[in-house]
């Protein structure tokens, strides 16, 4: 059986396989099966993550938990702490945060209790010395950070900046461009932090096979290319 195989059910209750119930055990709440075979789950006795086969991978229980990503999961104890637990269910460093996100590329973004966003290692090391407003997770070796001027960069896996641009709002980069934002509205922009194209959007999308969908602000939708060229309304 194949995690991919197993599905939550629509109450989000128990697992199905081939539209039967499995384990024959309901419970609190459930969460999907992650790639590394293992979901989180809640019952009378609390939070934690079972295999495959429904059995518990560990002894401890918790407030909440999260689902598994490079072996790593965000979990939050009685005192509403979080931390992230290995596959065994131990903590992977001593620090408790007010928020964690999942490990993305080994990397996490937490949130401590003076709000200050911040990227971790695996070890529960901070990445860089700043602090920020809010910093989003890593893709294909980069994040975005909103600074504390309220303006947003991206950074590298290094927490270095990537380019002397920064702007309203950003997207991660997808296919080598990213969304961003100025006081005119969205648009794209290459890794140097350039525009693709003068045109502003109300609202835009990541390019998909070389396209993608923008808002006008009349709120008309278009297609348009790479090069901002408009093909088609839709």
């Amino acid at each position: 059986m194949n995690y991919l195989e197993i599905k939550v059910s629509k109450c989000k209750t128990h697992f199905l396989f081939e539209e039967k119930k499995l384990f024959e055990k309901s419970f609190i709440e459930v969460l999907k099966f992650h790639k590394e075979g293992f979901a989180p789950v809640k019952d009378e006795s609390g939070s934690y993550h079972i295999d495959i086969n429904g059995k518990p991978i560990y002894n401890e229980r918790y407030l909440r938990t999260f689902g598994f990503y490079n072996n790593l999961a965000s979990v939050i104890d009685e005192n509403n702490n979080w931390f992230h637990v290995n596959i065994i269910g131990k903590r992977i460093y001593c620090e408790n945060f007010s928020w964690c996100g999942n490990f993305q590329e080994n990397i996490s973004t937490v949130r401590d209790f003076q709000n200050n966003y911040f990227h971790i290692t695996s070890k529960g090391e901070k990445l860089y010395e700043k602090n920020y407003l809010y910093a989003g997770d890593f893709k294909n070796n980069y994040a975005v950070v909103k600074q504390k001027n309220g303006l947003c960069k991206h950074i590298n896996t290094s927490g270095k900046f990537i380019n002397d641009k920064a702007f309203l709002d950003l997207g991660v980069f997808h296919k080598s461009f990213a969304t961003a934002k100025d006081k005119n509205g969205w648009f794209h922009i290459n890794i140097n932090g350039n525009e693709l194209y003068s045109e502003r959007f109300l609202a835009i999308e990541p390019f998909y096979n070389g396209f993608a969908l923008v808002e006008n602000f009349n709120n008309t939708k278009q297609i348009i290319d790479e090069l901002g060229n408009k093909i088609l309304n839709v």
